[in-house]
């Protein structure tokens, strides 16, 4: 193992039975043999994977492996591209997100995500914020008051925007954007937060803002976040599943599966011997 990624690890701070620790959580999302498809492409095989609650899962792999494909299966935002097929079960709390009848609106209040690249709306700060709850109806203007600090002191970016809330979401720096991103998913009070690789453009001032921000929200929030970085990973998962070419190779407990894998292919990938 490189010594900069043993060194990431704190192995000293994770508990010696991270995996029994693992397995005894309740499963907030679990899948059941997914595989899908884009047209006769199948990007996905057979994925059943277990994201336990108020644990962070980080997926790792090679680019084009299949992990943002999976990540957008777990609230449906892969139904927008056309001639795409799921099949297995996704489960939310141990209902099928995919059944029929099944609320898609819903589903996206309570699995939130964070893109890649931040995308604030052409709106101010407070109004970013409150974009969801007024779309769930909310018009009370002390309650969207209420939602939009709070939100923004859970992403940590209240106490240096609270008296620039009328400015454009736009002035702020792109650590703050994708805060404020963050911010926005909060605000319709998810209860899973999907996160596709949520510092990967920003500096490592802002990633380390970003990283810290991801042990605050565990407390509250399931998360599961696609990461190129191994360091990241190590750094902020308690869980970490390895693709590779739309096939789940291995998941574990994060100190485990970085310093004792049980395949080659992990071990090859973590080691820098592909990728």
């Amino acid at each position: 193992m490189p010594a900069n990624l043993e060194a990431n690890l704190h192995l000293t701070d994770v508990l010696p039975h991270a995996a029994d620790e693992l397995s005894a959580l309740a499963q907030k999302v679990a899948t059941k043999a997914v595989d899908f498809f884009y047209g006769d492409h199948q990007a996905l095989h057979g994925i059943s994977l277990g994201m336990p609650i108020h644990r962070v899962t980080a997926l790792i792999g090679p680019s084009g492996c299949g992990k943002s494909t999976f990540l957008r299966c777990l609230n449906r935002m892969n139904d927008m591209i056309e001639d795409t097929v799921v099949r297995g079960e996704i489960l939310l709390d141990g209902e099928d997100i995919y059944r029929r009848g099944a609320d898609v609106v819903e589903l996206r209040k309570r699995v939130g995500m964070v893109f890649q690249k931040s995308n604030p709306f052409p709106k101010s700060i407070f109004e970013n914020v409150a974009y969801g709850p007024r779309v769930a109806g909310i018009r009370d203007r002390g309650v969207l008051n209420e939602i939009v600090e709070r939100s923004l002191k859970q992403a940590a970016l209240w106490d240096e925007v609270q008296n620039r809330l009328r400015d454009s979401a736009l002035q702020l720096s792109g650590g703050q954007q994708q805060r404020l991103c963050i911010a926005r998913a909060l605000a319709t009070g998810p209860e899973v937060l999907l996160m596709d690789e949520p510092a990967s453009a920003l500096d490592p001032k802002s990633t380390a803002a970003i990283e810290d921000l991801i042990f605050e929200l565990k407390e509250t929030y399931t998360i599961v976040i696609v990461t190129h970085n191994m360091q990241q990973a190590a750094r902020v998962s308690d869980q970490t599943a390895f693709f590779f070419e739309g096939q789940l190779i291995e998941v574990g407990a994060t100190n485990e599966l970085f310093t004792n894998p049980r395949e080659k292919q992990t071990e090859d990938y973590i080691t820098g011997r592909f990728g």
